[in-house]
């Protein structure tokens, strides 16, 4: 092959894996936006009402081990056209509960899809990292593809909440069917572009490694024990865990305290699904500001600067005067203007921690990415904070938040420097 025909081939499949991103936040944050729905329906509490979320995530802790096995195995194009056949199901099941009136059928689906979810980030991170050469330029083609699962963050939650309209306490699951079917029509438009896409599988193994695996070569355990011995990488892992928290339990607590009668935030569905969704326009704008520095500046520095910041914001979430605002013309708390704001700091933390946990793996990339997505599970937390929020209040819920915020500032500062690097 050529080296013009391999650039082309890159930039195709630079463009397939930006897709695949979109489709990744556009499922997940419908079943964190579908928790007003759940409580007013099922009659859950805040608590219960993250079940849905809880159940996407911990589908993460199930498949990323796996996950990474079978993309070693299988290779990049295997794993992306499973990943969209069990979305496609899974927002089917999803959808099926709102006709069956089912509480247990809507968090069954919400973990189908977390399948999905977690097989399409186990192929989209490592190989636009690695078709950027790892380091500034990988983190680059990572926080662009993040702008891009921004749009599909930010197109969730608003669509839903003019979908339920003002009618809150009349809210059902089968109001958000034309949204779903919308999720299923692009799960099957994905897979079509995947079959007939040409995909590089730069860590499918190899004919050696495959019959040195099955003469008794090294094990999965051992595997999973030599990428743990990266201190950095574990670390990272233990951030992307407490990150996952981080970006959904901001925009999820935001939205019940907006939607919950009788609290001083109050605006109705509507309007708190578009304030919710200016949270994600942020990642957005953040994620295109760090795609377009990352070549420049460091995992690093982006994330120590962002993690700051955004401790400073939730502060002052907390903090502010309990009063309302205008934008617009749509009245709602000022403590949501900040809620909102740090949607530019939570932008670049999932594509720096990344980019800065697979630095120097190697061999291990596979292997580390599967670690890495079963970590995600981090948001089956999200009920936690809820149980807070249900305790001490919504907005006091945000000290979770603060302290998993200060992690992610210690791992940018300390935890993050390469201490030893694979052979290869």
């Amino acid at each position: 092959m050529s080296m013009q025909e391999k650039k082309g081939g890159n930039i195709f499949a630079i463009i397939t894996m930006f897709a695949l991103f979109f489709m990744i936040a556009f499922v997940t944050n419908f079943a964190g936006s579908m928790g007003i729905i759940v409580k007013e329906q099922f009659g859950a509490s805040n608590a219960a009402s993250q079940l849905g979320s809880a159940a996407n995530f911990i589908a993460y802790l199930f498949m990323g081990i796996p996950g990474g096995l079978i993309l070693k195995r299988k290779g990049y194009k295997f794993t992306a056209l499973l990943a969209t056949a069990v979305g496609f199901a899974g927002v089917g099941v999803q959808l099926a509960s709102g006709y069956c009136e089912s509480f247990v059928v809507y968090v069954t689906g919400a973990f189908i899809a977390g399948f999905s979810m977690c097989l399409l980030n186990l192929v989209v991170n490592p190989l636009l990292n690695t078709l950027g050469g790892e380091g500034k330029k990988g983190n680059q083609l990572v926080q662009i593809g993040c702008s891009l699962n921004s749009v599909g963050a930010t197109l969730a939650p608003v669509i839903l909440g003019y979908l339920i309209g003002g009618e809150v306490a009349k809210a059902k699951v089968v109001d958000a069917a034309p949204a779903l079917m919308i999720a299923m029509g692009l799960f099957a438009l994905a897979f079509l572009v995947v079959a007939f896409s040409a995909i590089p599988e730069p860590h499918k193994e190899t004919a050696e490694e495959k019959a040195a695996r099955l003469n008794g070569g090294a094990s999965v355990f051992s595997d999973i024990i030599s990428t743990l011995k990266f201190r950095h990488f574990t670390l990272g892992a233990l951030a992307i865990f407490f990150y996952i928290i981080i970006e959904c339990g901001i925009p999820n607590m935001a939205n019940l305290y907006m939607t919950q009668e009788g609290s001083n935030g109050f605006v109705g569905a509507a309007i708190a699904g578009s304030v919710v969704g200016a949270y994600w326009f942020c990642m957005m704008i953040g994620r295109l500001v760090g795609g377009a520095i990352g070549g420049k500046v460091s995992s690093r520095v982006m994330i120590t600067i962002c993690s700051l910041l955004g401790i400073s914001l939730m502060l002052a979430s907390i903090y502010c005067p309990v009063k309302m605002v205008s934008v617009f013309g749509k009245e709602f708390p000022l403590s949501m203007c900040f809620m909102v704001a740090c949607g530019l700091c939570t932008s670049v933390m999932w594509g720096g921690i990344f980019n800065m946990a697979a630095e120097g793996l190697g061999k291990y990339i596979p292997m580390g990415s599967g670690i890495f997505m079963a970590m995600v599970c981090g948001g089956m937390m999200l009920p936690v904070q809820g149980l807070v929020a249900d305790t001490i209040g919504i907005l006091n819920s945000y000290w979770v938040t603060i302290g998993l915020l200060a992690y992610v500032l210690f791992y940018a500062l300390i935890g993050s420097r390469v201490t030893k690097r694979a052979d290869s």
